[in-house]
């Protein structure tokens, strides 16, 4: 390391530029990293919490829009629920609405409905849980957004009334809208279009979007022979994400960019390490005419560069850190520590194997040749 001390003291600004750079691609891949987070959270949130391990929709169904398109018949529960491995199976529904509340609060809201003792019922932090007949237990985010505990909320064009009964500990969303879970009975007439007052349609209370499948503790459920014998096509609650509306598009947008910019790193190291490489050629070709070995050199300039990159995406992760922190509650952003510990990692990783293959070129200075070329 001495060589590599002295020459980050001599040449300071030319090490602090590049420092910066560094810096601000650290920066940008914090908040990026933060920004996917928040997206993820926001259209996926509601998913994520369930307990359900699993979800079986109608045979054939488009994976992209399994929630909006698929429609099972409720038998299909009974038959989930005879499958080895199968803790708990229980109808589910999900429909996206528009609604206004009794003071005046327009919301969207995801509807979750379940039966209200199954294992889907959410716990609640405020009010009671899931059992009045109109009752709804929403989203943690959507008393931010102006609900309230005991509010009335009147769903567009049909004029159902649901009464806020509780809400949430932590946010459930799902394609950027608020859930809010009712009784199975109530959506399935909501889904139907059905008016207070008028009759219920026949086949009403068949209709589901999916069986909510929750495996035993330590068993692991052969979804294949469970669809096979329900006549229904499964996806694991994390394969369910990409039914969410924007989820796929948003998350591999953001990661290309994430990539591109490890990418970027790795390049800009890379060559400010071949530049400063040849810059010293003379002075390597010193060293190595001195006995100084190659894989001395290589670790000395190795060590540099890890050196230049820990000050610099630790500089970069803390100024990342405090911006993001100032971010506004209207944009889904998130900071993750285990994400930004895997993006800092990246960069370093990446940011040194570009500077491995800059400093390679260490090995390939004659000392003779450096030398006599200087006389």
């Amino acid at each position: 390391m001495f060589l590599a001390v002295r020459e980050l003291r001599f040449a300071k600004a030319r090490f602090g530029l590049m420092g910066a750079v560094i810096a601000l691609i650290a920066v940008l891949v914090v908040l990026l990293s933060g920004l996917s987070t928040g997206l993820v959270n926001d259209g996926v949130s509601g998913l994520q919490r369930s307990p359900a391990t699993s979800f079986a929709f109608a045979d054939g169904v488009q994976h992209d829009s399994a929630f909006s398109r698929s429609v099972v018949d409720v038998s299909a529960v009974d038959s989930w629920k005879a499958q080895p491995g199968v803790a708990d199976a229980a109808p589910f529904g999900n429909a996206l609405i528009n609604a206004r509340s009794g003071s005046g609060v327009e919301i969207d809201l995801a509807l979750f409905g379940v039966p209200t003792d199954s294992f889907l019922s959410p716990p609640v932090a405020e009010g009671a849980r899931l059992g009045a007949a109109n009752g709804i237990v929403v989203s943690r985010t959507a008393i931010e957004a102006g609900l309230r505990v005991g509010d009335t909320v009147t769903v567009d064009r049909i004029g159902t009334r649901l009464t806020v009964v509780g809400a949430m500990a932590e946010q459930h969303t799902f394609g950027h809208v608020d859930v809010a879970y009712l009784p199975l009975r109530v959506w399935q007439e909501i889904k139907a279009g059905v008016r207070p007052g008028e009759p219920v349609p026949g086949g009403t209370y068949d209709e589901i979007t999916a069986v909510a499948v929750r495996a035993a503790d330590g068993a692991e459920v052969d979804l294949a022979a469970g669809d096979r014998a329900a006549g229904t096509e499964s996806l694991s609650r994390t394969e369910s994400y990409g039914a969410s509306p924007g989820y796929t598009a948003e998350t591999s947008t953001l990661r290309l960019i994430e990539w591109f910019l490890y990418a970027i790193s790795a390049l800009v190291v890379g060559a400010f390490f071949t530049v400063w490489t040849i810059q010293r050629r003379a002075e390597i070709a010193v060293l190595r005419a001195m006995g100084a070995p190659t894989g001395y050199l290589l670790r000395d300039g190795l060590a540099q560069a890890f050196a230049l990159l820990l000050l610099a995406v630790g500089a970069g992760v803390a100024v990342g850190t405090a911006a993001g922190s100032l971010v506004g509650s209207g944009i889904p952003f998130a900071l993750s520590a285990p994400a930004i510990a895997v993006a800092a990692l990246l960069l370093l990783v990446l940011g040194l194997a570009g500077a491995a293959v800059a400093i390679v070129r260490i090995a390939a200075v004659d000392p003779l040749t450096a030398l006599g070329a200087n006389r």
